[in-house]
């Protein structure tokens, strides 16, 4: 019941609604002895020359008024009901006519009472809560002594709805939301959109239409899907999230009634979001449930798996992410004449992010706002010719990008486990040749993933085993956080560390739902996940004896399953390796043992530990290596020195070295031998 945008069907509409109030006030006027407060001439002056039924039908869409009640199926006692409420709010002088009804200047609201005296045709059921006027909330009766005695008020969305005026429901307006601006859709999930549209077209009746519940892991895409279809049937979307979803019982069925009612008015569809929806949720499904039951209008439901099921007819789709030549395609609409200067950049963009329609179009947008608001060689008149100029130009655009795919890719991931800014390069880095060489091969592995499994057809041989799966082993403090780092400078990618022991849960089902959130938050950007302490979940998988035993190996194969399928590079690290289950260790590409640095490495790290803006004096990296200590409390020692110098407006001496060694062997509850710090001062 779309309102017209048409000027004409306005003032037809408005036309028409004040001649029907008109009537309805002349009407009461003589019902109650008040005709003599109006003479003929001033009634005809109220009213239009040309009769408004004639304006109103004269267009192709009808009056809000005949609308409404057509809608609802609103009997003629109905209608004037409602119009005496209106009356009140458009019509000052109504007042003073249902204060002269009521024979009390105190008493200016219509009720019930005097609307069954007033009308030939009225009847009792209008006052039923499960009539229209009271069940659609059309009008509500004000606290009072009686129902028939109480004053009536029209609802506030009726009462603009009668006057033209298209808006929501203040009430729906807290809990929904529009869905805005969309990227135009790749072919796929347009495709999908189609199908959607196509599904409620062949419903036969309100009754009869489906749920469409929206599955995948892409909230964004799936939003613009839905959209896509109402747009195609000529509704509005209206999103709600499954949290904010009352779950009382009364406050549920307010809110069905108040969204039934804004589908008739404003023809729309709704999509609940149920991605972030916690199992435990009991309530939350229970009320999902009944909307389901209860909605008849268009409505979606969006979960990340199959989920809901009901009465009513249900029909389900996966919405994919976007196809790797769908995203080139993106690519290079949302670049335009841009993409022609990158010479073949978009393709490693595609190999590397795994980003959403909408996602492509905002990193395209970043990087070439970025690029318009510096100078660059390009823009400047001073370049010394087209050729040397267009490299430098290239290289800044790609650059802004591949940062801008980063930055895309990350919000998923922030609240489920914390990003390292990578700082650490391989100088940084005191290991065996043997450790690095491997470490080196990782980062070859991960940069030529994609000519090797696509280009060159290693993915068509099969999926599994594509994960790029690293194990770090050795003691605390060897470096295994900060070789994740070298890698992830070294690639350019994101680094998050996810704290093992934090994933893991007693509750059945919660682990692999905490695993599965991380992995797909990952996958847009394909950033470098780091599993500190691994042996948390990845001891050696127990013989099974009970339920406990069987899901505790359920988590591990679940965690098995996705590395192998995992895009980018997953980095397991433990402190000890022999806790580890062989047939897990079997399916780990890549195992770098870190060892405790011997006096040789140790006098290496003393050498690289202070920044060159540190001022020192007279350190011996010869002796302190003599310390046995590990990189991590290697530098913990450096950074305690550094403080206590700092404070005494010193250089870094081997005697604030001393005094930083006994600090940090005490919190460790290891004793300091002479052997270890003779001769340092």
């Amino acid at each position: 019941m779309n309102l017209a945008s048409s000027g004409n069907w306005h003032e037809a509409n408005q036309c028409y609604l004040m001649t029907a109030l008109a009537e309805m006030r002349v009407a009461l006027e003589g019902l109650f002895g008040r005709a003599t407060l109006t003479n003929g001439s001033e009634r005809d002056s109220r009213l239009p020359e040309t009769p408004s039924h004639e304006q109103a039908w004269s267009l192709s869409i009808p009056p809000a008024l005949d609308a409404l009640c057509a809608s609802f199926e609103l009997s003629p006692f109905e209608r004037k009901v409602l119009l005496l409420c209106a009356g009140v709010e458009l019509d000052s002088s109504f007042v003073t006519v249902l204060a002269a009804a009521h024979q009390d200047s105190r008493r200016s609201q219509p009720t019930f009472s005097l609307a069954l005296a007033a009308f030939k045709d009225a009847h009792w059921s209008a006052l039923s809560p499960s009539h229209p006027l009271r069940y659609w909330h059309l009008v509500e009766v004000m606290a009072g002594d009686a129902l028939t005695t109480s004053p009536l008020r029209i609802d506030e969305r009726i009462l603009h709805f009668l006057a033209g005026v298209d808006c929501i429901d203040e009430r729906l307006r807290a809990l929904t939301a529009p869905v805005g601006f969309s990227s135009p859709l790749p072919s796929s999930q347009r495709a999908l959109a189609t199908q959607l549209a196509t599904a409620w077209s062949q419903g036969n009746g309100r009754s009869a239409l489906p749920v469409t519940q929206l599955s995948g892991a892409e909230l964004s895409a799936k939003r613009a899907v839905a959209k896509a279809a109402c747009s195609m049937l000529g509704l509005n979307l209206r999103v709600m999230r499954a949290s904010v979803m009352p779950r009382g019982a009364s406050d549920l069925d307010l809110l069905i009634r108040l969204w039934e009612r804004e589908a008739v008015l404003s023809p729309s569809g709704l999509l609940v979001e149920c991605d972030e929806m916690e199992a435990s949720d009991s309530l939350g499904a229970s009320a999902i449930g009944r909307l389901l039951e209860s909605v008849r209008s268009p409505l979606l439901v969006s979960v990340r798996d199959w989920r809901f099921s009901a009465q009513r007819p249900v029909i389900s789709f996966d919405v994919p992410k976007p196809t790797s030549s769908e995203q080139r395609e993106i690519w290079h609409e949302a670049l335009g004449d841009a993409a022609s200067r990158l010479d073949g950049k978009v393709e490693t963009l595609v190999r590397q992010f795994r980003l959403s329609a909408e996602s492509i179009y905002a990193a395209a947008t970043q990087a070439l706002q970025q690029q318009d608001g510096r100078p660059t060689l390009e823009s400047s008149h001073n370049e010394p010719s087209q050729d040397s100029q267009a490299e430098p130009s290239r290289r800044d655009l790609a650059a802004a990008l591949w940062e801008a795919c980063r930055v895309q890719a990350r919000p998923r991931l922030e609240g489920l486990a914390e990003r390292i800014e990578p700082t650490a390069t391989w100088d940084d880095l005191v290991l065996p040749g043997r450790q690095k060489e491997i470490l080196k091969h990782i980062s070859i592995h991960v940069w030529q993933r994609a000519k090797v499994y696509q280009t060159w057809g290693f993915a068509s041989k099969g999926s599994r085993g594509l994960g790029i799966s690293v194990l770090f082993a050795g003691p605390s403090g060897t470096g295994k956080t900060l070789a994740g780092e070298v890698l992830a400078n070294e690639l350019q990618l994101d680094l998050y560390r996810i704290d093992l022991s934090q994933v893991v849960s007693k509750y059945i089902g919660e682990t692999e739902k905490n695993l599965r959130r991380v992995f797909d938050a990952a996958e847009e950007g394909a950033a470098i996940l780091l599993f500190d302490e691994a042996d948390a979940l990845f001891g050696k998988r127990s013989e099974i004896k009970d339920s406990h035993d069987r899901y505790a190996n359920i988590e591990v194969s679940y965690l098995l399953q996705r590395m192998e399928a995992y895009r980018g590079l997953a980095i397991l690290t433990t402190n000890r390796k022999s806790a580890l289950d062989q047939a897990f260790l079997r399916r780990i590409r890549f195992v770098v043992e870190f060892p405790f640095p011997e006096a040789e490495q140790r006098a290496e790290i003393w050498r690289r530990i202070f920044p060159s803006a540190t001022p020192t004096q007279g350190l011996r990296p010869d002796r302190l290596a003599r310390l046995n200590a590990s990189g991590g409390n290697i530098r913990n020692i450096a950074l305690g020195a550094a403080f206590l110098a700092a404070d005494r407006g010193e250089p870094v001496r081997m005697s604030h070295l001393v005094c930083a060694a006994r600090s940090e062997f005490a919190k460790l509850e290891k004793p300091l031998t002479e052997a270890e710090i003779g001769g340092w001062v």
